[in-house]
């Protein structure tokens, strides 16, 4: 029995099988794998019929894969642009993850720095400048990087 290559159909569908993926990824995926634009088209508005591709279920389960890193609102918000979802459904997906920004942003400057809080001008700096590549926003940084009120 010889080899046949996979239909771009059948393509996608095993993409999809491993995880979610948004409709601009999976179409760059097949171009990479060989597959002609017009049976991507088709493939890819199949999928949609099929409610298999779902641009707003892969940016909600994409969020959330993020929290847990854990990434700010404004790094998975421009990793969403770049994977292609359109930014009014990534901001929606965001707004819906029902995070904790602020504890997040401090659960991951102790997890990287340890929970003393620093007092020289240069650690500050250090710290504030990794939480905001991770993506949190200055209010975010600032209650990670403050001292905890012992109650």
């Amino acid at each position: 029995m010889k080899w046949q290559p996979l239909s771009t159909f059948d393509q996608a569908l095993s993409l999809l099988s491993h995880r979610e993926h948004g409709c601009v990824e999976l179409t760059k995926k097949l171009k990479l794998k060989g597959h002609e634009e017009p049976e991507i088209d088709a493939a890819i508005e199949q999928l949609k019929e099929m409610n298999y591709l779902n641009d707003e279920r892969f940016a909600d389960m994409f969020v959330r894969g993020r929290i847990t890193k854990p990434l700010g609102a404004s790094r998975i918000l421009q990793e969403l642009i770049q994977k292609g979802v359109e930014s009014n459904l990534a901001k929606s997906a965001i707004e819906n993850a029902e995070a904790d920004w602020f504890e997040l942003a401090r659960e991951l400057k102790e997890r990287r720095f340890g929970e003393d809080t620093a007092t020289d001008f240069k650690e500050k700096a250090k710290q504030s400048r990794y939480l905001q590549y991770r993506g949190f926003n200055f209010d975010q940084i600032k209650y990670a990087l403050s001292p905890q009120d012992n109650f």
